[in-house]
C-alpha cells in the first residue's frame, strides 16, 4: 500500500467516524476521556520507556535543546496529560447548544446550534503531549481526528495511541475516531492537507517552516500561528517589583515555547532602575541579552540588538531589550514587530492599561501578568489544540468552542412562507 492509499484509507475511516461522533452523547465522550486517562496511568512505565527511545534518538540526531525539551515526557508532564483529560471531561459539552433563539414576525423561531467541524487533522512536531491534547478536545467537541506527529516522537505517539484506542473501545465509540498516523514518511503530510473530501480543517503545531509550508500548500482550511514574538512593556507607572517578577518569568519559565517573551520594552523613566536588576537575574540563568543603544548605555556589557533581533522568535535563552520613550513608542514597536500572539503591559495606571488592551492587536493582551499564561490550560479550556493568530474562525488558544461551528436552526409548526 502506498502512503497516499494509506492516508486515503485513514481519511475515509475518519469521515465515517465523524458522523458517529457527531451523534455521541456527552456521557460517552466523557467516559472515553476518563478511560484514556486511566490507560495512560496504568501504562506510564511503558510510555516513559518509549519516550526514552525517542529522546535517545533525538540526541543522536543532534536535536537542539528546545526540541528535546518539547519531546520529553517527564512524570509531571504525564500527570498533566491525565489531568488535562479529566478537565476536558468536566467541561460542558458545546455540541447541540442552541443560542439566540428568537421569534420572527412570521411565527417561526430562528437560532443557532453549535456543531462539530467534522474531521480535524493535526500536524505537529516533537511534543507527544499534543497527541493527548488534540485527541481530548476533538473527542469532546464531537469531531474525528487524524494526528500526524513528528518522526522524532513516533514511539511515544504509538504508545499514547494505544491508550486512546483502549479508551474509545471501553466507551463504545469507533476506534477510528482518533487515528495516529503510523508512518514517518513526509508524503503523509502532503496527503493529509490535500484531502478536502475527508478533512475539514488542519491545525499545524511546530516550527515556522512547517506552518508556512502547510499554509502555502494546504487545500483544507488552516488554523495556525507562524511564530510567537511576544512582548512585555514596563510602563512609566509600573510597580517595579511586579515588573521584575513578570519579566523574569515571561522569559525564563520555559524557553522553547511560543508564549515566552522575546522582546522586553521598558519606558525610559524606569530603565535605569529596573534593567540592572533584571540583567543580574537573567545572567544567573544564562540568558544572553541584546539591547538598543539606550539599553547599552545602562548595560554596556551586552551585545547590540539588530533589526533582525526584533523580528526573531528565539525559543532559547536570548532576550532583546529596547528602551522606549513612552507607551506610544511601545505600541508602535509591537505593531511593527509582533507576530500577533501575546503582549503584556506592567502598569498601575488604569487608563493606560485600558488603552493597551484596546490598541494592541494580538490574540492575547495582558495587564500585570506573564505572557506564559497564554495557554488553553491556564485559560480554563482544559487543553488547547493550538493558538491561532488568525482572526477567522478562531483566535488565541483554541479549545472546544474553536473546534465547533454553528448552523442555523428554524423551528416552526406547519409554517409556510407567503
Amino acid at each position: 500500500m502506498t502512503v497516499l492509499d494509506y492516508m486515503n484509507d485513514l481519511g475515509h475511516q475518519a469521515r465515517a467516524a465523524s458522523r458517529v461522533m457527531a451523534a455521541a452523547s456527552a456521557g460517552q465522550k466523557n467516559a472515553a476521556l476518563r478511560a484514556i486517562g486511566e490507560s495512560l496511568h496504568e501504562t506510564r512505565k511503558q510510555l516513559a520507556a518509549e519516550n526514552a527511545r525517542d529522546m535517545a534518538a533525538g540526541r543522536e540526531k543532534g536535536l537542539d535543546a528546545a526540541l528535546l525539551d518539547r519531546l520529553e515526557l517527564t512524570p509531571e508532564r504525564i500527570d498533566a496529560m491525565i489531568e488535562g483529560l479529566r478537565q476536558v471531561a468536566d467541561l460542558a459539552d458545546p455540541c447541540g447548544e442552541i443560542t439566540d433563539l428568537k421569534y420572527r414576525p412570521s411565527g417561526i423561531q430562528v437560532g443557532k446550534m453549535r456543531v462539530p467541524l467534522g474531521v480535524v487533522g493535526i500536524i505537529y512536531e516533537s511534543r507527544p503531549n499534543v497527541t493527548i491534547d488534540a485527541a481530548s478536545l476533538c473527542l469532546k467537541s464531537g469531531n474525528a481526528a487524524i494526528l500526524r506527529g513528528g518522526s522524532e516522537s513516533i514511539h511515544s505517539n504509538r504508545a499514547i495511541a494505544r491508550c486512546i484506542t483502549v479508551g474509545l473501545e471501553q466507551a463504545g465509540l469507533p476506534v477510528t475516531a482518533v487515528q495516529v498516523v503510523d508512518t514517518t514518511d513526509r508524503e503523509a503530510v502532503g496527503a493529509l492537507i490535500s484531502m478536502p473530501e475527508y478533512v475539514d480543517v488542519i491545525v499545524p503545531r511546530g516550527g515556522k517552516s512547517l506552518i508556512e509550508r502547510i499554509s502555502r500548500d494546504a487545500r483544507v482550511p488552516v488554523i495556525k500561528h507562524l511564530d510567537g514574538i511576544c512582548h512585555v512593556y514596563i510602563d512609566d507607572d509600573a510597580d517595579l517589583d511586579k515588573a521584575f517578577d513578570i519579566a523574569l518569568n515571561a522569559k525564563t519559565h520555559r524557553y522553547g515555547v511560543c508564549n515566552a517573551m522575546e522582546t522586553l520594552l521598558v519606558a525610559e523613566s524606569q530603565a535605569a532602575a529596573i534593567l540592572p536588576r533584571l540583567a543580574d537575574a537573567y545572567g544567573e540563568k544564562g540568558v544572553e541579552l541584546r539591547g538598543c543603544d539606550r539599553t547599552q548605555q545602562i548595560l554596556p556589557m551586552i551585545a547590540a540588538a539588530t533589526e533582525a533581533d526584533w523580528q526573531t522568535e528565539y525559543l532559547a535563552p536570548i532576550l532583546s531589550i529596547r528602551v522606549v520613550d513612552d507607551m506610544d513608542q511601545a505600541i508602535e514597536h509591537i505593531a511593527t514587530y509582533s507576530s500577533g500572539h501575546t503582549e503584556a503591559i506592567v502598569t498601575e495606571n488604569y487608563s493606560r492599561a485600558r488603552r493597551f488592551l484596546a490598541e494592541v492587536d494580538s490574540s492575547s493582551v495582558m495587564v500585570n501578568a506573564s505572557t506564559r499564561f497564554a495557554d488553553g490550560f491556564e485559560y480554563g479550556l482544559g487543553a488547547e489544540i493550538g493558538i491561532s493568530t488568525d482572526k477567522i474562525h478562531a483566535r488565541g488558544p483554541v479549545g472546544l468552542e474553536g473546534l465547533t461551528s454553528q448552523k442555523w436552526v428554524v423551528l416552526g409548526n406547519g409554517h409556510i412562507r407567503v
